[in-house]
């Protein structure tokens, strides 16, 4: 299987928008402590509207998610516009192979995440991030259920960061981390408890 083939398998295998948007939704309102339990629909979706209004990361977050639905369609040009507005509004590049579960926070802006990268429902992503690759491999990082990565952190390359663990701001990921475990530092290593 070549890579264009891989990604187009990527493609596929994205969430339903609505699904994925409400998800997101609920985890901006659970870490901003507003109330996750919404009674109607429509309430939902003023809750959706708000949170793209008052928070650039998650209209940039709304927008990957339709970038990403309407390339799985194979829509043309539109999921580009898209992706040019997230980095517009939220200096939010989230690139075409990238997999992202239902129910992820990024509290603000300047983050970058590329490759073949899977990032698991619960992971909490601070600003000035970057997930991505190491030059000549198009594998990126596989991020584990709520993995809480820390402000400037970069993890590089096809390593993987197991569930639960917590990356330190500023540190450089380029080995496996451990499920539950804190890393630090350049290059990252865990810190004893």
């Amino acid at each position: 299987m070549n890579k264009t083939d891989f990604v187009n398998g990527r493609r596929r295998t994205q969430p339903p928008f609505f699904r994925a948007v409400v998800a997101d939704a609920r985890m901006f309102l659970a870490y901003r402590a507003e109330a996750t339990e919404v009674t109607s629909p429509l309430k939902l979706v003023g809750h959706i509207l708000r949170l793209s209004w008052v928070t650039d990361s998650f209209l940039a977050l709304v927008l990957y998610r339709a970038k990403a639905r309407l390339q799985s369609l194979r829509v043309p040009i539109i999921p580009t516009i898209f992706h040019r507005l997230s980095m517009m509004f939220a200096q939010i590049c989230i690139g075409s192979p990238v997999h992202i579960e239902p129910g992820v926070y990024i509290p603000h802006g300047q983050v970058v995440i590329d490759g073949i990268t899977q990032i698991r429902s619960g992971a909490v992503i601070a600003p000035w991030v970057t997930i991505g690759l190491r030059a000549g491999d198009f594998t990126g990082p596989t991020i584990g259920h709520g993995v809480n990565i820390g402000t400037g952190a970069k993890i590089i390359g096809p390593v993987v960061v197991g569930d639960t663990a917590s990356i330190g701001a500023n540190s450089v990921v380029v080995k496996n981390v451990e499920p539950g475990s804190t890393v630090v530092g350049v290059p990252a290593r865990p810190i004893d408890k």
